[in-house]
């Protein structure tokens, strides 16, 4: 009896020893960052969200610390940063202490390890380059890239118009559409609609998509070594992916065969000339593995992303008949019924831009940002942040911040005009992040939602199935991106009168 009651006082006095040792080290650690609540050990404050999810656990913990705080995901202690002066300090004015990636458990095993996404220093540094290049080489912001364009969205018009006013969710049409321009630039190709294989394969993106942004997708990055053994949900991320990747594969294989160093066709055969060129360069960045990771993630964030801002501007649409009567009345004006849309039409189109735009702010598709980590020992806010840091820069919170926008939980068109109905910039539009880790096809999107847009509401007019009070465009998961919620649409024909 001597000997359990000594055994068990040991015990008891070793774990609380442990944990002692434990938030002695973390508040040791933290001396000097921004504060935050207290971790747990191990769980750090991951029991701190709740059924809202991360977004809106991460926003309201701004409301109690402040515009920068300090957030323990697992052990690891992450710098939030919310509202736009904030951001703007850290990735604009502060930008080269903000632009390496940290370790993504996730990303790491559906990119293997390699690519523009998780690349860092240098290595990402030159990807980035050739990539911009390269793409701005195939059209990407000119006009060159118009036609292309035009194509896939003539392509998307007869599909909807074949449905003869019929509902339909059109999710997965916009997903086969933004595929395809990103394809186009890529490796040079596109899928009909109606290709049953490809079809499972972005559903599939979608699907996994949707799992980074639940609680599974969560835990796998916060606990990645228990996570890999479990069986769960989570494992679906990667095995949802494995088709694309084994096409994306043989598409560089058959690029392999057919490449003429004379007339390179895409980005795929610019980057294996590259390779060529930089063989004897033992430390050369441009690798085939880094070739399949770098357009694999570029093909998942091209097509996913806008795919998903697509279907939400849709919905908006359908939602509000209003905006959507003044969007036609200025097609009518500025293109008429009849000729194709062009990017030239863009800068006598000002209520379009500044619906597109506030099209993308409010559809807020990426609300965490994707993650920083610090390059070098950095002060922001009077704070003393280590290199190596991690940080999310909350995109939504500048969106959404109320000092920039007006209505910042309203779809507002005015957040972009003037008192002369003139489109107006606003800093705060940082939909796709900013600084020098932006998104690198940024000017493509812009090309494409308008192009998209106005030959879509050229022929159609966007009605509901259901009572516009019932229409709710709520994101149905809301983490890693906003999913929107699955709506069937009416795309009834306009008449040619004007």
């Amino acid at each position: 009896m001597f000997d359990q009651q000594n055994a068990l006082i040991i015990l008891v006095g070793v774990i609380t020893f442990m944990i002692t040792l434990f938030f002695y080290k973390h508040l040791w650690k933290r001396r000097r960052m921004p504060p935050g609540p207290l971790p747990l050990p191990i769980l750090g404050n991951f029991l701190l969200i709740g059924s809202g999810g991360m977004v809106e656990c991460l926003k309201k913990l701004a409301e109690k610390f402040g515009p920068i705080y300090t957030f323990y995901f697992g052990s690891a202690p992450t710098l939030i940063l919310t509202g736009y002066p904030t951001v703007k300090e850290a990735l604009v004015e502060l930008g080269d202490a903000f632009t390496n990636r940290p370790s993504s458990p996730v990303l790491e095993r559906m990119l293997c390890n390699g690519g523009l996404t998780l690349a860092n220093d240098e290595t990402w540094s030159q990807l980035r380059l050739f990539s911009l290049t390269t793409l701005k080489d195939f059209g990407m912001g000119k006009k060159s890239l118009e036609e292309p364009l035009q194509e896939e969205a003539k392509h998307l018009v007869d599909h909807f118009a074949r449905l003869n006013g019929q509902p339909v969710d059109p999710n997965n049409t916009l997903m086969f559409a933004s595929s395809n321009v990103i394809a186009n630039l890529l490796f040079g190709s596109r899928k009909c609609y109606d290709d049953k294989e490809w079809q499972k394969i972005l559903q599939n993106i979608r699907g996994s998509f949707q799992l980074i942004s639940s609680i599974w997708g969560q835990l796998y990055n916060m606990f990645p070594g228990i996570m890999y053994y479990l069986p769960g949900p989570h494992n679906k991320i990667f095995s949802l992916l494995e088709p694309l990747e084994d096409a994306l594969e043989e598409t560089v294989r058959n690029h392999q065969k057919t490449l003429d160093p004379a007339c390179p066709q895409d980005f795929i055969d610019c980057f294996l000339l590259r390779m060529k060129q930089e063989e004897k360069n033992v430390n050369t960045v441009f690798t085939l593995p880094n070739l399949k990771s770098t357009i694999y993630d570029m093909f998942l964030a091209g097509a996913e992303t806008t795919a998903i801002t697509i279907s939400f501007g849709l919905l908006i649409l359908a939602k509000y008949p209003e905006i959507q009567d003044k969007v036609h009345k200025e097609i009518d004006q500025v293109i008429g019924r009849e000729k194709e849309p062009r990017a030239d039409d863009r800068k006598h189109m000002q209520y379009t831009i500044a619906f597109l735009h506030e099209m993308q702010r409010y559809s807020d598709v990426m609300p965490l940002g994707a993650p920083r980590c610090t390059t070098k020992h950095v002060n922001i806010h009077g704070y003393s942040i280590p290199k190596g840091t991690e940080v999310l820069a909350m995109l939504t919170t500048v969106l959404r911040d109320p000092s920039q926008f007006e209505k910042p939980e309203e779809f507002y068109v005015n957040h972009f005009l003037d008192e002369n109905n003139t489109f107006k910039k606003n800093n705060a539009f940082m939909p796709l992040s900013a600084g020098k880790r932006a998104c690198v096809a940024e000017r493509l999107v812009i090309q494409e939602l308008f192009i998209f847009f106005t030959f879509i509401l050229q022929k159609f007019t966007l009605k509901p199935t259901v009572d516009l009070k019932d229409f709710d465009i709520t994101p149905t998961e809301s983490g890693f991106e906003n999913i929107p919620p699955h709506h069937k649409i009416q795309f009834i024909a306009r008449t040619l009168e004007i």
